[in-house]
């Protein structure tokens, strides 16, 4: 029986080194990028001061790692867990713009961009003509446009990684599933060169897409240069270096471009080496920070003075990512390492219940919350379902409106003038309707002939509401298949699925997948662990609320309608599918397990039934093969034998069909 201690240690207090241990792995990869974009930017003038860390190399180091560094410290400041659930990708950037979050991570790869370009410039050599000031005529001084315009350049890359930044959702950390035990656990030295191979695998194919991304900036740079910004940063750079050279105080612009091929060229080789260690940092950082909650092959909890009260303080947090992590080592806990299950069996004399009590109920929590959301999708909210008071009619103060003709005529025309009397009379009381409803017949025969007269039959029929309505929504088909315009109003099934199951504004399919696993495989052992017995009273609700959850996610699922915003038509949802299957996993290992105790846990076999049936993952049907009558109505040639066997058939059909013709007679 494990004691209770009489201050609970805070689980981020245990989470909090690990992340910094990940965040140093992460450093030290990027320092050794920069190290490799410093020696790639030496001018080989010296071979051994090229390379060498305590020279020039170093120093180019030091500066590349301090703005691959300021994005890193944005990471941590930002990071989340959990998909975005949001509607469409147009609600998505409303938010990222109503967001100062955004125009922060904007400023720091801004400011990460604007130390980055003197480090490029300070290693080109002098026949790039890359020089802030040029001489012209002895000691005459001229600003060169060409810094000006690679320093845009380099902001334009920032802009576009912005932009990347949310379009992808760098700052998710995605997080894995339990792996399975092995009988030599890799020890966090093991881990650390895991990860690092699969961060160094990926590092080619960021570097092709850092090349694609370098070359989309050069033209939103072309753009934004020449048509807003080429008179803004020409007159700023000149009050800048006007107080150190003798600059000419006129700001007329230059009558020449700056920019050629070299230019350009120079100006992609800065953007790949920018853009790779932006990508290079964030993709280690995500590799490297949702590395199992581990250390040295045992939970991190381990070490505490109170493990069980500091995993049960992060599993109570309120905040998203610390309790993923907390129940991501639950679920560890629970299936691979006996020591830690016994000891949540045995501590029995907590301040609010068992140790497995509380875990219980917040697991069970999490699974009634997918009940809930799956059981009021589609009906109205709380507050719309509320009818408002009908309010009280008011007394009349004056006399009703005239319902006379508006052109006040003393006399009512007759017939064609009478018509259009009378439907514009209507159309003016009530301008959405339809006049030509309201005209006599002899105005409405005019009103076709008329028509006929001016417009063809293919003209009339292109201009019918009909057809207007079917080419607007072909041409709105049209545009959503277009990347750009397709991901601001396209609605997938993925994500508007997810978002119905797992909950908005952010859906973390592991934090159900991993309660689930935790709470089977507690279950599952405590048959032969729990000393007890604490378990056994509450597996007959875990087995009923598994499957009632796995048939209402199926039911919705197949109910589920797509949006017209989503041409593919897929139904795939990778998030929800992955719960479903740890659902029918878990469900099935204590099905199996407790089955023959089903009497002594009240369970029916009805309940058994049905968990089974909930557990068996459904089959994919085969395609029927076509009755003869379908094959011959495809075109499909018959042999004799299937003629000959059909025509019994036919004449009796036949024959059906005239006594019924007989009696309608």
């Amino acid at each position: 029986m494990a004691g209770t201690s009489g201050r609970r240690a805070p689980y981020k207090d245990t989470l909090q080194p690990a992340l910094h241990r990940r965040f140093s792995s992460t450093a030290t990869l990027l320092l050794a990028v920069s190290y490799l974009e410093a020696v790639l930017l030496a001018t080989w003038s010296s071979y051994f001061w090229s390379w060498f860390p305590l020279g020039p190399a170093g120093i180019r180091t030091a500066l590349i790692f301090a703005c691959g560094l300021a994005i890193l410290i944005l990471r941590i400041a930002h990071y989340h867990v959990g998909l975005k659930t949001t509607a469409s990708g147009l609600h998505t950037l409303g938010a990222a713009l109503l967001s100062l979050q955004t125009y922060e991570t904007g400023l720091w790869y801004g400011v990460s961009s604007l130390f980055f370009c003197p480090v490029f410039l300070s290693s080109m050599s002098k026949t790039a003509n890359l020089q802030w000031i040029t001489y012209f005529s002895g000691d005459r001084a001229r600003l060169n446009e060409r810094p000006i315009f690679l320093a845009c350049y380099l902001g334009a890359c920032a802009l576009s990684q912005t932009i990347w930044h949310y379009r992808l959702d760098v700052d998710r950390l995605d997080l894995g599933l339990p792996k399975p035990k092995t009988d030599n656990r890799e020890k966090e030295s093991g881990a650390l060169s895991g990860s690092l191979q699969t961060a160094l695998m990926q590092l080619p194919a960021v570097f092709a897409g850092c090349v694609k991304q370098a070359v989309s900036a050069l033209f939103m740079a072309l753009i934004l240069y020449y048509l807003f910004l080429r008179s803004f940063a020409w007159g700023w750079a000149l009050t800048f270096l006007r107080p150190f050279y003798s600059l000419p105080k006129t700001s007329m612009l230059p009558p020449s471009w700056p920019t050629d091929v070299f230019l350009l060229a120079r100006c992609i080789y800065a953007g790949v080496l920018l853009t790779f260690l932006w990508s290079a940092g964030n993709t280690a950082f995500s590799i490297f920070m949702v590395r199992e909650p581990l250390k040295n092959g045992k939970p991190l909890t381990s070490e505490s003075k109170d493990p069980n009260g500091s995993l049960l303080n992060g599993l109570k947090s309120k905040k998203l990512s610390i309790k993923s992590f907390a129940i991501w080592e639950l679920a560890l806990i629970a299936k691979d390492f006996e020591d830690r299950r016994q000891a949540i069996y045995s501590d029995i004399d907590r301040k609010d219940g068992p140790m497995w009590s509380q875990i219980y109920i917040i697991c069970m929590e999490l699974l009634k919350s997918i009940e809930s959301r799956t059981d009021d999708y589609g009906k109205p909210t709380a507050s719309a379902a509320v009818e408002p008071a009908a309010a009280a009619p008011r007394q009349r103060i004056s006399a009703p409106l005239r319902e006379d003709s508006i052109l006040n005529q003393r006399a009512q025309a007759s017939g064609l003038v009478g018509g259009v009397d009378k439907a514009w009379d209507q159309l003016a009381r009530a301008p959405g309707s339809s006049p030509i409803s309201e005209l006599s017949p002899l105005a409405r025969k005019t009103w076709k002939s008329a028509k006929d007269w001016m417009l063809s039959k293919e003209q009339q029929q292109a201009l019918s509401p009909d057809h207007i309505k079917g080419e607007f929504e072909q041409w709105a088909a049209n545009m959503v298949k277009i990347e750009w315009v397709g991901s601001l109003l396209r609605q997938d099934f993925r994500t508007r699925f997810a978002a119905a199951v797992l909950g908005t504004p952010h859906a973390e399919p592991t934090l159900y997948v991993h309660a689930v696993q935790a709470l089977c495989q507690l279950a599952v052992h405590s048959l032969a662990e729990d000393e007890f017995g604490n378990v056994h009273r509450d597996v007959a609700s875990i087995i009923r609320t598994l499957t009632a959850v796995i048939r209402k996610v199926e039911a919705l699922k197949a109910g589920f309608p797509s949006h017209w915003t989503d041409p593919s038509g897929g139904r795939e949802s990778p998030e929800v599918d992955g719960l479903v299957d740890a659902l029918r996993t878990g469900l099935d290992q204590v099905v199996r397990t407790f089955e023959p105790y089903s009497s002594d846990l009240r369970l029916s076999r009805g309940d058994v039934r049905l968990a089974k049936e909930a557990a068996v993952k459904p089959k994919e049907v085969a395609p029927a093969e076509p009755a003869p009558l379908a094959k011959e109505a495809a075109g499909k040639p018959r042999s004799p034998e299937e003629r000959r066997r059909s025509e019994p058939r036919r004449t009796h059909e036949r024959a059906q069909q005239r006594v019924e013709m007989e009696q309608v007679r």
